[in-house]
């Protein structure tokens, strides 16, 4: 069975291409990219925990709230390098003031949670994904509020 895209190459550069996929280094690198069935199941398990998340961030203002309130407890209590990945002063600016949104990013390789600043002009806006460890909290919190309604 042949490739259809090799059949449009130059016979070299077929041969070329299939020595280089048949060589040891080559499978080997490939067989590190397959995941197996428990790396997808955690990675399913995952993206619905974050879509659970998105959603309550969406359609439950008292989610948006208790997230919020988490992340001003923390940047008070913290700096607020500790708490993202990226900082600047009009994110601490608005963390004091509380004109933030929290948010998944869905732009980074894998869905995080992230804290949006309307920008001045426009209608971009910044975004400051969190730290693992605050994701985790607001996270968590967030499904404990989730199950048993309001809190």
């Amino acid at each position: 069975m042949s490739d259809p895209y090799l059949d449009h190459l130059p016979s070299q550069e077929r041969e070329k291409i299939r020595k280089r996929l048949r060589s040891p280094a080559e499978y080997e690198r490939l067989r590190e990219k397959v995941k197996g069935p428990e790396d997808l199941e955690r990675e399913m398990e995952k993206n619905a925990e974050f879509a659970e998340v998105k959603l309550a961030l969406e359609t439950e203002p008292k989610a948006q709230e208790k997230a919020k309130n988490i992340i001003k407890e923390f940047s008070a209590e913290k700096p607020a390098d500790s708490a993202f990945e990226k900082t600047s002063d009009r994110l601490q600016d608005a963390l004091k003031k509380g004109q933030f949104d929290i948010v998944v990013d869905e732009q980074s390789p894998e869905p995080t949670l992230a804290v949006t600043l309307d920008a001045p002009t426009g209608n971009v806006s910044e975004v400051f994904p969190l730290k693992p460890a605050l994701q985790q909290k607001i996270m968590s919190s967030l499904k404990i509020f989730h199950d048993h309604g309001d809190n």
